[in-house]
């Protein structure tokens, strides 16, 4: 399965899975580079497709005829 074929909830699997492996500590380097390199491009994947979720519901927004954009909200 490429890269783009692979759902957002699944590479955020993924990226978890690594996130567990590097913080355990017990890989060797040149594994724990390939765990970091990886992760990045699921983090980059999940990034992309939030943007264009974004993007689709700003669209929806305006053909709704609604004055105020969409956006992400963090809590504080």
């Amino acid at each position: 399965m490429s890269e783009k074929e692979i759902s957002f909830e699944e590479a955020m699997k993924q990226l978890e899975e690594i996130v567990e492996k590097l913080e355990e500590g017990e890989v060797p380097l040149e594994k724990a580079i390939n765990y970091y390199q990886e992760g990045m491009k699921l983090s980059k994947l999940c990034s992309d497709k939030l943007s264009s979720v974004e993007e689709q519901m700003e669209k929806i927004v305006n053909e709704q005829g609604e004055t105020v954009p969409f956006s992400i909200q963090e809590d504080e």
